[in-house]
C-alpha cells in the first residue's frame, strides 16, 4: 500500500453536510477495498483566488489514504464523476514523509503572548555602564 493525499474542493451550492458525506464515502471506497484512511482535514467554506467553473469559493477538504494505485483509480474516477466535485487532486506521498507525519504528535495549543518585560529591564548591565560613562 503507498500512501496518498486527496485534496477535494466542493461546489458551495451543496450543503456543507452532503459535501461531507461524499467525503465520508471516499474513506468507505478506500477501506472496502482493502485500504486504510486516515486523517480528514475538513477546512470549510474558502474563497478561491480566481474564479473556477463560475464560483468564487468552495468546500475544502483533504484526505489522507494508504491504498494500492487501483483503488485510488477508482477514488479518482468517483470524484471526477460526481457534480458536487469543482475540483480535485490525488497526491502520492512519499513513505518517510508519511510515517514521518503519523509519528509527530500533534502541536499544542498556543498560549496568549505574555507582556513585553520593561524597556529598563532588556538592557544589559555592559550596555547601561557604557551609556552612563
Amino acid at each position: 500500500m503507498r500512501p496518498y493525499e486527496i485534496a477535494i474542493i466542493y461546489d458551495t451550492s451543496l450543503e456543507e453536510s452532503d459535501a461531507r458525506e461524499i467525503t465520508n464515502r471516499v474513506g468507505e471506497l478506500v477501506r472496502s477495498r482493502g485500504g486504510r484512511s486516515g486523517r480528514v482535514d475538513w477546512w470549510g467554506r474558502r474563497p478561491f483566488a480566481y474564479e473556477l467553473k463560475h464560483r468564487t469559493e468552495g468546500y475544502y477538504a483533504f484526505v489522507e489514504v494508504s491504498a494500492e494505485p487501483e483503488t485510488m483509480a477508482e477514488v479518482d474516477r468517483m470524484l471526477t464523476l460526481s457534480d458536487a466535485v469543482l475540483r480535485h487532486r490525488v497526491i502520492r506521498q512519499l513513505e518517510s514523509r508519511a510515517a514521518a507525519k503519523a509519528a509527530a504528535p500533534a502541536p499544542a495549543p498556543v498560549a496568549p503572548a505574555a507582556a513585553p518585560p520593561a524597556a529598563a529591564e532588556q538592557v544589559p548591565a555592559e550596555s547601561a555602564d557604557a551609556a552612563a560613562g
